[in-house]
């Protein structure tokens, strides 16, 4: 089930035959979900393109609220380069994910001398998980990267979102898409926001007669983060996919979210739209490479259109999101329900 199922349609531009961050060509998606007793966890993988280990895209990145971790931050705002595939998981478990990507890439590359600093983002699940129980493993990392694929992605309770919560609905993994001249695709791991303030469409959707959850004593809600991955086809500097990554934060303050004291909304993009781009490594003969290496990009004045479909498909993946995620009863028995359907349905047939 996804939001367009329920008729709700944000924004005006058309969406890529999947709707996903998997429109943009050669990106594919990957999930390994833990759903089991007080187990709610797991970890997604998004794969820029097959040769990602080898050869790197121009990525940037933009912080609303920085009480999160994105892996590799700093070495992408230096070097504008993303260097490896995506990862996301739960906060207690950035390390192995981490770690089992840097073994991925020394497998594709052997073991030569260059060093790897993977992209791996977190948003917290402990409510809904036993998070110190240390679940995922790198062969979870492994199946999510041998399972990516480039159709349909699965989403709410499934891969690093299996235990997450959205504007105090059940929330987890979503995507969605926007194409005019090119394809902006975005996936979202969304454990964010309050539900007095979630707004759909500009209509409250805060839905009073489903159950908030019963936090911890101490609990401050819209504690939690959002992880935005913003992928496009088209041919961008590094300043240019910075531009995106800050324009997804539009989206979620368009939702509600406002970057609250501990939520960790961070937010990376990267383009495909460059070709050949020398692999990373330690080089030690200066003329070993190119000296030069010509790319294109976007005119500037073009950007506009691309950020209104960074906005669309971040909304919408949010949205995804939560239509996606079934209820749960997790650990310590804390439960946390879905968004009703059935109540969206109505509330947007009324006011159409």
């Amino acid at each position: 089930m996804r939001a367009r199922d329920l008729g709700v349609v944000i924004g005006e531009h058309p969406t890529g035959p999947n709707n996903a961050i998997t429109d943009v060509p050669g990106v594919r998606v990957g999930h390994t979900t833990l759903d089991d007793g007080d187990v709610h966890t797991g970890v997604t993988v998004v794969v820029p393109h097959d040769d990602i280990w080898t050869e790197p895209v121009f990525a940037g990145a933009h912080v609303l609220n920085g009480s999160g971790e994105l892996t590799g931050l700093e070495w992408i705002r230096e070097s504008g380069e993303l260097t490896t595939a995506i990862g996301l998981t739960n906060t207690h478990s950035v390390g192995v994910v981490r770690d089992a990507l840097v073994a991925e890439q020394v497998r594709a590359r052997g073991d030569g001398a260059y060093w790897s600093l993977p992209a791996v983002g977190e948003t917290y699940d402990g409510f809904l998980n036993d998070i110190n129980g240390f679940h995922v493993t790198a062969e979870h990392v492994r199946a999510a990267l041998n399972g990516a694929t480039d159709g349909p992605v699965a989403e709410g309770n499934v891969g690093g979102g299996t235990g997450m919560i959205c504007h105090e609905f059940k929330g987890g993994i979503g995507t969605a898409s926007r194409q005019r001249r090119y394809t902006v695709g975005v996936l979202v791991q969304a454990n964010h926001g309050r539900r007095e303030r979630l707004r759909i469409n500009g209509r409250a959707a805060t839905q009073p007669d489903v159950p908030l959850p019963a936090h911890p004593p101490g609990y401050q809600p819209g504690s939690g983060s959002i992880i935005v991955i913003v992928a496009t086809d088209a041919p961008l500097l590094p300043h240019q996919c910075r531009r995106l990554a800050q324009r997804s934060a539009l989206a979620v303050g368009r939702l509600g979210g406002t970057g609250e004291q501990h939520s960790g909304d961070l937010m990376l993009a990267f383009s495909t739209g460059n070709w050949g781009i020398p692999p990373y490594g330690m080089v030690t003969d200066g003329e070993s490479l190119a000296p030069e290496v010509p790319v294109r990009m976007v005119a500037p004045h073009l950007m506009d259109h691309l950020f209104d479909l960074t906005i669309e498909a971040t909304e919408e993946a949010i949205v995804n999101a939560m239509v996606a995620a079934r209820t749960v009863t997790g650990y310590r028995g804390y439960t946390v329900h879905a968004i009703d359907h059935a109540q969206l349905t109505a509330q947007f047939q009324e006011t159409a």
